[in-house]
């Protein structure tokens, strides 16, 4: 599943992040509700964990602004108030379920398989560049009659630099929508990836699909003849 991370404390959204990923699943870092919002909005998350106090704009208002925007991405709210009157807040405002802190990281997944199963996500269509395709909901890329086999990174990146076809992404956008504003990750990692994408994605094909603007970033685009 990809995950969105909403929380502000660094500390437990990077153990949150190593936890599901090592679980097999795909994460997004947000830190403030502001950017939680903006990043639930602008791709389709199979579950958002959401803390209740954030920065810019608290746990409660970010889902009720989702609900009241159409995002309906199952929402499991985390917080350490435990008063009945909180978690009806919340729940009200239009999270899914709510765990208060502390909890067990096993009690998180299975409350997260639980809300992903209670209100499945509609996923995007099929996204096309050229005769690169790229399915969302079944994580399959082809070019033309090729199967393309991608790490779940490079899966992600593909993904953003398909969805903003034609418009040159900067590292540092990449390693903040990809990796999330919290995360340790150098430039050059992002250079690593966008070679082993381009080695998968253009290989020998004559016409290239990944475009390096150099000083400036990667798009993803067909040329014009």
């Amino acid at each position: 599943m990809e995950i969105l991370i909403v929380e502000d404390d660094q500390r437990m959204a990077q153990l949150l992040k190593r936890g599901l990923e090592r679980e097999g699943h795909i994460t997004c870092v947000a830190e403030d509700g502001a950017d939680g919002f903006d990043y639930a909005r602008s791709r389709d998350f199979d579950v958002v964990v959401l803390d209740a106090m954030l920065p810019k704009m608290d746990g409660f208002e970010v889902v009720r602004r989702l609900r009241v925007d159409g995002c309906r991405a199952p929402v499991l709210m985390l917080t350490a108030k435990d008063a009945p009157k909180d978690i009806v807040h919340g729940l009200d405002s239009g999270a899914d379920d709510y765990l208060t802190k502390p909890f067990s990281f096993d009690e998180l997944l299975a409350r997260i398989r639980a809300v992903a199963r209670r209100v499945p996500v509609a996923r995007a269509a099929t996204l096309c560049v050229g005769e690169l395709t790229l399915d969302p909901a079944s994580h399959e890329v082809s070019r033309g009659e090729l199967r393309l086999l991608l790490t779940p990174r490079e899966f992600q990146i593909l993904e953003l630099l398909m969805r903003r076809n034609g418009l040159v992404l900067s590292r540092d956008a990449i390693i903040e929508a990809v990796w999330g504003h919290s995360a340790d990750v150098e430039q050059n990692t992002v250079e690593v990836f966008i070679a082993n994408l381009r080695r998968k994605v253009d290989g020998a094909h004559e016409m290239k699909l990944l475009h390096t603007v150099r000083g400036v970033g990667y798009c993803l685009k067909v040329d014009s003849p």
